[in-house]
């Protein structure tokens, strides 16, 4: 044990006790008071130690160690974990004393990242029928006269589907956007789920009927009301429906059942198709993340469906879930709260 720790046995720097995030006094290059949010990030034996061996970061030691005026902020990466990000300021406390203080900044990072990605994502997958767009309009102004009548409905064609799917796009990412400004207000209207169920069904029978899916209604009697929002509860059955549709097998049912259990209402959707491989269903409902992107592409999807399922679902204080067995088929699992225990 350094001299310096000897010293300061008696504390004279107990203050940072009281400090919420983690601090340190740092004296001659040596930890001599360390508060329990810092030994909880640089280890219980922090007290004591050389500085260097504590906070193994150049940058930062560089500052620390440095004599002259002490106010300043730095940035660390993976103190306590690789993901985590902290900002150090440095304060003089006396002649030859500095206090660190660390801030946690890793939620905010991973949140500015999120939003950096999805600028990227959505600026991609807007660009790419885009692009098909301007190829094919401006072939049709150049040289539609020379084309023959099939060519040009082939080319007006994909025309018409490449805007819809950028329309589908735009009104997913407008979608998304609402259901996050209202996130801290929960839905309180008292609704049935049973004409819920059979409205969804009935808006994705088109779709069902070009690929033989058989759509089935499964709701239990007398199932009490949920506390929710009624065109976004909407919103979460029809893209779990044609999520089904989409993904699972070409002829296959489709089962859109709930129950009452417990506290709340078990929806579920379940289709029977090719499933998804179980490193895939954490990231599902990421936004714009695709097990297969060019079939998802192919078969119209954007991307965003599931994310919007689960913000909504957070929304109505619920909670989401999916299982999903390769060759088996998958199932999405929403627990609602009912009406009369609904809370904010």
């Amino acid at each position: 044990m350094s001299k310096d720790f000897e010293e300061a046995s008696t504390r004279p720097f107990a203050f940072v006790d009281a400090l919420p995030e983690p601090s340190l006094v740092v004296r001659g290059g040596v930890v001599v008071a360390g508060n329990a949010a810092a030994r909880a990030v640089l280890g219980d034996s922090c007290e004591g130690e050389d500085i260097r061996l504590v906070i193994r970061q150049p940058a930062a030691l560089e500052r620390l160690l440095r004599s002259g005026p002490a106010d300043e902020e730095i940035e660390l990466f993976g103190l306590g974990g690789f993901e985590r990000r902290w900002m150090m300021s440095v304060a003089a406390v006396d002649d030859d004393a500095k206090l660190v203080r660390l801030t946690d900044r890793s939620e905010a990072h991973a949140a500015e990242q999120m939003r950096v990605d999805f600028v990227a994502n959505a600026s991609h997958e807007l660009r790419t029928p885009l692009a098909t767009l301007v190829g094919y309009a401006e072939t049709l102004r150049e040289q539609g006269d020379d084309l023959d009548a099939a060519t040009r409905s082939r080319f007006t064609g994909i025309v018409h589907d490449e805007a819809r799917r950028m329309q589908r796009l735009v009104e997913d990412l407008i979608s998304l956007s609402r259901i996050e400004a209202e996130r801290f207000t929960a839905p309180t209207d008292a609704l049935d789920l049973q004409p819920l169920v059979e409205e969804a069904v009935s808006l994705c029978q088109t779709s069902a009927s070009e690929r033989g899916c058989d759509l089935k209604i499964s709701v239990a009697d007398g199932l009490p009301r949920v506390a929710g929002d009624r065109a976004q509860l909407l919103q979460v059955l029809d893209n779990l429906i044609s999520n089904g549709i989409r993904y699972g097998r070409t002829g296959g049912p489709i089962t859109i059942a709930a129950a009452a259990e417990g506290e709340t209402i078990h929806l579920r959707v379940s289709d029977v198709g090719e499933g998804v491989a179980p490193e895939h269903i954490p990231r599902l409902t990421e936004r714009f993340y695709r097990v297969d992107a060019s079939r998802s592409r192919t078969q119209g999807g954007t991307g965003l469906g599931l994310s919007i399922v689960k913000h909504i679902v957070e929304r109505h204080r619920g909670r989401l879930s999916i299982e999903s067995r390769l060759g088996a088929g998958t199932t999405v699992h929403v627990h609602l709260p009912k009406a009369e225990k609904a809370s904010s």
